[in-house]
């Protein structure tokens, strides 16, 4: 079973490297909205030519990377993320964007910056690993300037329901713990944990489904959501391909649903 919020477990396999991450960012390339989310979240930024903005789980520095000539030269950024070797992959990946960021490991829970510092926190798909989530929305709240904005995007229940259909064909005892990502905070209960902290609350939703014609992406999906459990090492990458392939000859290209949104909060 994935264990969203279980810390220690996220920094020694999930996340402590980039390789489970990229693993899922591939899949998105069968995305039908060609946008992209990033472009879609660096869309909704309504900030000044010159504010302080805090990246809270950046992985990759994605985001940056899919706008890296929209941001202005103004804005002072500092992209972290709980796991050393996510910031590490960050840096890498950001070496030759015309920009200077700064880099730091944060916990969300403890956040090493004075009162009031920040225009802005982004917090893109990271609040459901939190274990202490009232904790880090308070620590946000606290390094937020009085005026300032919170971006912190999810899912919702349903995202990717399909892949757990797959898992059920191989064996129903595979569980790939969506709903319990979802329900920690998502599209249907995060505006109840935000609005303990914050006033103003919206969400936008991102219209997106995938379209695969291939079996190869989604197992690799699969497979990096999991910590390899010794049920589904057992079975293997094929058993969950043989299911794919079928359905693919069967119904042709696989839809598979994609809830996400984001809560802009001040």
């Amino acid at each position: 079973m994935y264990k969203h919020n279980d810390q220690q477990f996220l920094l020694s396999n999930q996340y402590k490297d980039a390789s489970n991450l990229n693993a899922r960012i591939q899949l998105h390339r069968f995305s039908v909205n060609k946008r992209g989310l990033s472009n879609w979240i660096f869309d909704h930024f309504d900030l000044p030519n010159e504010c302080d903005i805090l990246e809270l789980g950046c992985g990759t520095g994605g985001l940056w990377k899919s706008n890296e000539d929209r941001i202005p030269q103004g804005w002072n950024i500092t992209l972290t993320d709980f796991s050393p070797g996510m910031v590490e992959k960050a840096k890498a990946n950001l070496t030759e964007v015309p920009h200077d960021f700064q880099f730091e490991t944060v916990d969300a829970q403890s956040i090493p910056y004075e009162d009031h510092s920040f225009d802005a926190i982004i917090a893109n798909h990271m609040l459901y690993h939190v274990p202490d989530r009232h904790k880090a929305l308070s620590e946000i709240r606290r390094v937020l300037k009085p005026d300032g904005v919170l971006y912190a995007s999810t899912i919702g229940f349903g995202h990717m329901r399909e892949l757990q259909s797959i898992c059920d064909k191989v064996d129903p005892k595979i569980d790939l713990a969506l709903n319990s990502v979802q329900s920690a905070f998502g599209l249907e209960n995060g505006a109840e944990q935000l609005e303990k902290y914050f006033n103003s609350i919206k969400l936008y939703l991102y219209d997106d489904y995938l379209l695969l014609p291939e079996a190869k992406p989604i197992v690799d999906y699969i497979f990096s959501t999991s910590d390899s459990t010794p049920l589904m090492l057992e079975y293997g990458p094929d058993a969950f391909l043989h299911v794919i392939e079928e359905e693919l000859k069967t119904n042709g290209p696989i839809k598979i649903t994609k809830r996400t949104g984001m809560f802009v909060v001040s």
